[in-house]
């Protein structure tokens, strides 16, 4: 893929870690960067994956330079062997060797790592990955480290904590008649949920979090730690897999929908006041119904912040809303009411106000100490108080992670708000749209403590806003993927997009009444930067595209193969439908709309459109006979009933 391709989708020149098939028979694996991704036996998805990961001490991922790597395939079976270095903060070093054995009966993955330096790390070995569409909710049997074997089922709405501890092996049904069983070797593994922070797995790590963290592994002591994963399969007969074939066309059936769309909103941090002003009227042309200004005390933030949010407002009348950091250091009524002050002082008329304590921006990991904050009913009641008439929201300024550790009082407030990022434990492509499939699931289990009170999402984006996990988010100097890194570089892509899109066709049975998808400005924003004033970001499109569905009837958007296309679709006036389309796949997919429309009014954005697009033109619009069409990789398209 040459630079401009890569730049196109990406936003970066760094080509996508390339996937090499492995074959054993009817298994197939994937592997990535020395990891097995993608584990499959007969076309069925066994394992998401099984990777080795080396954490840093704020939990970003260490990049390791692999070295030697040989290959031995044939007709029965594969082996891998490759020596990895790893280099940590400092003069650190790790180097770890690798063997992977495959037949058509399972896989081996053993690692041996050895410090050569005393090396501190929050974690250093495997971690497995069991998928989450097929099986939540579906029997397990888990062996712990003391033989004793425990029947069970993979959570199905979010569990909080660890559904598992002390674990030595793990067995499910694949399919029916197909068994699979992974068992660890090494150490102490528990399973914790990680739907919770969007990922789309539930993922069994090595030592228990209950352990103190940060360690250091000493120098020169070696440490091993095997994965067998065997398969075993009962079945009578071969069966037919259920996925349609990937060369079919993705089917969307258009269908009758409940609630409508939600209002879109965008972030507003101080430092990109400037910036939005000055583009006010690519403001108006995304069109948000919802502005959200972020105000926090503990990062200087001030009466020039609540002036500048005025003048955003005077220039754009949106609902106003403040999202404000209570910083807890002094008695939070009085902190309240000094931002109250600062609203009054600076003549910002509010919408509705969200606050939090400082401290529920840091997650609180299983087994450790909950840090001392006021309870969350004082703290609202103050809010309230300092507020009078203002719509008061709560929840979580972090992830869904924390809002389902730390439930609020829901019956105190008029709307209940989290975020999500893609990125927190992985940054490739793959794993970044798969972060789509957790979405029902988050707003499914919010929704089962928070019942019909009013939901908001976001700002969420592909970049790490705050990390509620360690003292920082990741520095991306050379414009990679990086997990848990400020800035993405793709949010300059296509990429981003579909994305957008695809978030939106996720969550849209879960009533929100606001989703908050960018900002206009800076390393999330809508906005090129350092390039010719006035060009703007695919994303651009995207969420003036959702801006324009709000509160409008939902359409139902069935996608027969909703990991490949995502759709979301309204009702306007006269019966008129407008549904946005994303291609979230790096390959070319032919698509057919189901509906009772023989005709339909098609733009899209794409590889061949994104230059014009970049000056704030969607692109020229095409008739659509019968709704069949073909999306290029991480295309968006709008289709509106002739």
């Amino acid at each position: 893929m040459n630079r401009l391709l890569l730049r196109t989708y990406f936003g970066t020149d760094q080509s996508p870690s390339p996937a090499r098939r492995l074959t054993a028979g009817r298994l197939t694996a994937d592997l990535v960067d020395g990891n097995l991704r993608t584990i499959c036996y007969d076309g069925h998805e066994v394992l998401r994956a099984i990777s080795y990961v080396v954490r840093d001490k704020d939990w970003g991922t260490y990049s390791s330079n692999i070295k030697d790597l040989v290959f031995s395939e044939g007709d029965n079976g594969f082996t891998v062997t490759y020596r990895a270095v790893c280099r940590g903060l400092g003069d650190q070093n790790l180097t770890y060797r690798a063997a992977i054995h495959g037949t058509e009966a399972g896989v081996t993955f053993d690692v041996v790592a050895e410090p050569e330096t005393d090396f501190l790390t929050n974690r250093c070995g495997f971690c497995i990955l069991h998928p989450i569409v097929d099986l939540a909710g579906t029997p397990v049997a888990v062996e712990h480290t003391d033989g004793g074997m425990e029947q069970s089922v993979l959570p199905d709405l979010i569990e909080p904590w660890q559904p598992f501890k002390d674990m030595r092996a793990i067995s499910h049904q694949v399919s029916p008649g197909l068994i699979a069983k992974c068992r660890m070797e090494g150490g102490v593994w528990e399973m914790e949920d990680q739907r919770n922070w969007s990922d789309a797995s539930y993922k069994t790590y090595v030592r228990p979090l209950a352990l103190p963290w940060p360690y250091t592994m000493p120098q020169g002591i070696a440490d091993r730690q095997t994965i067998t994963l065997s398969i075993e399969d009962q079945r009578q007969y071969l069966l037919v897999v259920n996925n349609p074939p990937r060369h079919e066309a993705v089917t969307i059936s258009l269908e009758s929908g409940s609630g409508v769309a939600p209002k879109i909103g965008l972030v507003i941090a101080p430092e990109e006041i400037e910036a939005t002003l000055a583009n006010i009227e690519r403001l108006r042309e995304v069109g948000p119904q919802v502005l959200l200004c972020h105000f926090d005390p503990t990062a200087g933030h001030g009466l020039e912040s609540m002036k500048g949010f005025a003048k955003v407002a005077a220039a754009y009348p949106a609902e106003m809303v403040l999202e404000g950091v209570v910083p807890c250091r002094e008695p939070h009524e009085v902190e309240l009411e000094r931002i109250a002050e600062l609203v009054r002082a600076a003549g910002l008329s509010l919408s509705a106000i969200a606050v939090s304590p400082s401290v529920d921006r840091q997650s609180t990991p299983p087994g450790s100490t909950w840090p001392e904050c006021p309870p969350l009913e004082e703290v609202y009641a103050s809010a309230q108080k300092a507020f009078p008439g203002i719509r008061l929201g709560g929840g979580m300024f972090s992830y869904f992670t924390e809002l389902n550790r730390k439930r609020v009082p829901v019956e105190k407030l008029g709307f209940v708000t989290h975020c999500t990022c893609p990125i927190v434990h992985a940054a490739d492509d793959l794993s970044v749209m798969q972060s789509l499939e957790a979405l029902p699931f988050i707003t499914r289990s919010a929704r089962a403590f928070i019942g019909d009170k009013p939901y908001w999402i976001g700002p969420s984006t592909i970049g790490m806003r705050q990390n509620p996990y360690g003292s920082r988010t990741m520095d991306n100097p050379n414009n990679e993927r990086i997990a848990m890194a400020s800035w993405d570089p793709r949010q300059d892509s296509l990429f981003a997009a579909a994305w957008m899109i695809g978030y939106a066709a996720r969550a849209a049975d879960a009533n929100l009444e606001v989703l908050t998808v960018a900002a206009l400005a800076g390393p999330f924003g809508l906005l090129a930067e350092g390039s010719a004033a006035g060009r703007v970001r695919p994303a651009f499109h995207a969420a003036s595209g959702l801006s324009s569905l709000a509160s409008k009837k939902l359409v139902g958007c069935r996608s027969s193969r909703p990991s490949d296309i995502g759709a979301i679709g309204v009702i306007g006036g006269q019966g008129h439908q407008t549904v946005w389309v994303a291609n979230v796949t790096d390959r070319k997919q032919s698509v057919r709309v189901v509906s009772e429309n023989p005709l339909w009014m098609m733009t899209t954005l794409d590889q061949h459109s994104v230059e014009l697009a970049s000056l704030g033109s969607l692109g020229a619009t095409m008739n659509v006979r019968d709704g069949a069409f073909e999306m290029e990789p991480f295309a968006i398209a709008r289709l509106e009933s002739a």
